[in-house]
């Protein structure tokens, strides 16, 4: 089972931008599809961008698009989520996670080896 760490969450102001990380301990190119999820407290924890295995197609929610980029560097085992002009409703605990074929960024419990997650904080 590949284990995955995140990291580069922080407190920042509206507008700022952050680049979250996901290490993994194996190659990802062996799941069908990998992502980023984000639990804001007293919510369910829910789908903010995958990616495919190919490195396509993308899905983002609608809350993120044209702000937050996902992308994946095979050669590195990594998964980065780019986020920018924040806004103080993307404050969550983010996670990656890989998922399975027909896995969907929409529906979390198709997901797995989620890491411990990395906290993003959008406040003035």
């Amino acid at each position: 089972q590949v284990q995955l760490v995140e990291a580069g969450g922080d407190l920042v102001q509206p507008g700022a931008s952050l680049r979250l990380s996901c290490a993994a301990s194996k190659s990802i190119s062996d799941y069908y599809v990998v992502g980023w999820f984000r639990q804001a407290p007293g919510k369910e924890r829910e789908g903010v961008a995958c990616i495919s295995s190919g490195g396509a197609p993308t899905t983002y929610a609608d809350s993120v698009k044209g702000r937050f980029t996902i992308a994946r560097d095979a050669d590195k085992n990594t998964l980065v989520l780019q986020m920018d002009n924040l806004k103080p409703e993307v404050t969550a605990v983010y996670y990656c996670a890989v998922g399975g074929y027909g896995s969907r960024c929409t529906n979390f419990r198709h997901f797995g080896a989620w890491g411990q997650g990395t906290q993003v904080t959008v406040s003035s």
